[in-house]
């Protein structure tokens, strides 16, 4: 396997995102949206999948990269025999349409360089008709057509287009690549020097609004970043990753798509963005929500697209080989149709974030908040199939128990801010919810919480139950269960989800550790006053992201490798949380719920 996940860099727009190697080749890109076709799609195949590099002929060139400090705009560096060049890759905001433009500047020296793309539509299956004309490539296939314009011009050669030129210091070569509809006129031709400089104006006026502190700021920054290159600009939906099936185990069937918008991955996100300065990022999903969710509470989805798309059926592209041979490929995510209980709390508890910042519901948001609370007093009590959206039976997690209580225990706080008083048969739920999870969810020999009532077996969920203020983290239950986690859910200094069990979860087993689950853990400790210890595998942690600061979803702790797909939203959600937790050294229960003994 030649490509690794950590070799890759983010650009985003706002709607779509792409993904760069070290070698400068673009290996994924969806247009117009994230969670369209590809037409790069080598990530998950090779280079006759779809690609495009711009390097240097000798490959032998020692490579540095980095990103424009608070920016998108990436800038990588190659430096060889005959000389440097620096490559400066970015997806263009706000001018209204869908460019990516590349600009070579040469620094010293003369370096021959090439510009080598297969485009590929319809996930690399699909080889367009490519014409050479005035120095422009056009690709049409179906509904779409890329135009890539620049003073170098492409031959064509193999399905494939070429460029070879030199580049001496001070000169500059651009590259723009423009996507559209092959019915319509062809999209403008757009000045790439501008562009990169709108662009770069646009990210650094955005981070400028973050209000973080303290020694981890730049990772954190990062992070928020990242965070908001998963946001769609227009609809305000927040994409749980950029990328489908990437593995989380070597040449294993964990793959997935998540190119889709998770409730529970976007409230954690919007958490940190509310946090950290960026109260319009919540206003915007809030919206996004409310539409998505629009209907009977029984029909409300644990995902959606990210304009509120309902229907995100599942299907395997079996033209495609897979990241280092992990098969199937997945396209959508059959999982949407799943009932996860946990997702009634995660809306909740950021509903209450965003009133605590002074946008309260008006009466026709709380009659659906309350439509939505009867809803979880019917069904609270059933089984699902749990945030880890298992493949094998519903069962009564644990996590999903303590979600459904936070659900309840976040509107009663919200109709007390609205001064409601119709609130006797919502505490009493409350008060029941919390009672059964100790009753049933509790192992009575170890003293420490399980991962569904009647298990013996642990999941790192658990270690949500102090952070969301289900107990308080002194509780000599919930110091049980994170010893016990500590004990047998820790591989080589990393959290796993639980021990896969293919009577649990319906897969094979083996995967890597989930990076979220350690932030949590990190938490954790930090609500334990083990502040030496949280520093220290917080520090592990941010030890783990790539040359230019991005997480995948999970890590392999043995080979050092990421796994699954990249980059996360969960994981950078984990660097913004618990570097805010560290630096107020208390824990997020403070913030997010009521600390006191239930």
């Amino acid at each position: 396997m030649t490509r690794r996940i950590e070799d890759h860099a983010l650009l985003g727009d706002g709607e779509t995102v792409a993904l760069v190697d070290r070698t400068g080749s673009i290996d994924w890109l969806c247009w117009p949206r994230i969670d369209a076709e590809a037409l790069f799609c080598a990530l998950l195949g090779d280079d006759d999948n779809g690609f495009w590099r711009i390097a240097p002929v000798d490959a032998s060139a020692a490579v540095s990269r980095q990103y424009r400090d608070g920016t998108l705009v990436l800038e990588t560096r190659f430096e060889g025999a005959e000389g440097c060049v620096e490559v400066v890759d970015a997806l263009p905001v706000g001018n209204g349409n869908r460019h990516l433009v590349r600009l070579v500047r040469g620094l010293h020296g003369r370096v021959r360089m090439r510009s080598e793309v297969a485009i590929r539509f319809g996930y690399g299956l699909t080889i367009p008709w490519v014409t050479h004309e005035d120095g422009v490539l056009t690709a049409v296939g179906g509904a779409h057509r890329l135009l890539l314009r620049s003073p170098v011009a492409h031959a064509g050669r193999d399905f494939r287009s070429y460029a070879d030129f030199t580049v001496g210091e001070g000169e500059e070569v651009p590259f723009v690549l423009s996507h559209g509809v092959s019915y319509e006129p062809p999209p403008a031709a757009l000045d790439a020097q501008r562009a990169l400089d709108d662009t770069t104006g646009y990210w650094r006026a955005w981070l400028g609004r973050c209000r973080i502190e303290g020694p981890w700021a730049p990772m954190v920054r990062r992070s928020l970043l990242t965070l908001k290159a998963l946001t769609n600009a227009r609809t305000g939906g927040i994409a749980a990753a950029a990328t489908t099936s990437l593995p989380e185990a070597w040449g294993g069937a964990r793959n997935w798509d998540y190119r889709y918008c998770w409730l529970r991955d976007s409230t954690m996100a919007l958490l940190a963005l509310l946090q950290t300065g960026f109260v319009e990022e919540a206003r915007e999903w809030r919206n996004w929500l409310l539409r998505a969710v629009a209907g009977a509470p029984a029909d409300m989805q644990i995902m959606y697209g990210v304009a509120g798309e309902r229907l995100l059926p599942e299907w395997e592209a079996d033209w495609l080989p897979g990241f280092g041979g992990a098969r199937p490929v997945r396209i959508g995510n059959a999982a949407a149709r799943q009932r996860q209980l946990d997702i009634y709390g995660e809306v909740a508890d950021v509903m209450l974030h965003s009133a605590a910042h002074g946008d309260l519901p008006d009466a026709q948001g709380y009659r659906r908040g309350l439509a939505v609370m009867q809803h979880v007093a019917r069904i609270w009590q059933e089984p699902d199939w749990g945030m880890w959206e298992v493949r094998g039976p519903p069962r009564h997690f644990t996590h999903s128990k303590v979600m459904a209580w936070v659900s309840v225990d976040r509107f009663v706080r919200l109709a007390e801010m609205l001064e409601r008083d119709d609130l006797a048969r919502w505490r009493a739920l409350r008060d029941e919810i919390h009672a059964w999870v100790c009753r049933h969810c509790l192992d009575p020999q170890g003293g420490c919480f399980v991962q569904y009532a009647g298990s013996r077996d642990l999941d790192a969920s658990l270690l949500m139950l102090p952070i969301v203020g289900f107990l308080p983290p002194d509780d000599p239950r919930m110091r049980a269960t994170v010893a016990a986690i500590e004990r047998d859910l820790m591989r080589d200094g990393l959290v796993c989800r639980y021990i896969t069990d293919p009577a649990v979860d319906g897969l094979p087993p083996g995967e890597g550790s989930f990076l979220a689950c350690s932030f949590w853990l990190v938490d954790n400790l930090v609500l334990q006053g083990r502040l030496p210890q949280a520093r220290a595998m917080y520090e592990r942690l941010l030890g783990l992201c790539n040359d230019v600061g991005l997480l995948s979803e999970e890590y392999d702790p043995v080979a050092q490798r990421m796994l699954g797909n990249f980059p996360q939203a969960f994981s950078h959600i984990g660097i913004v949380n618990s570097a805010l937790n560290l630096v107020r050294a208390e824990g997020p229960a403070k913030s997010r719920a009521d600390k006191s003994a239930q």
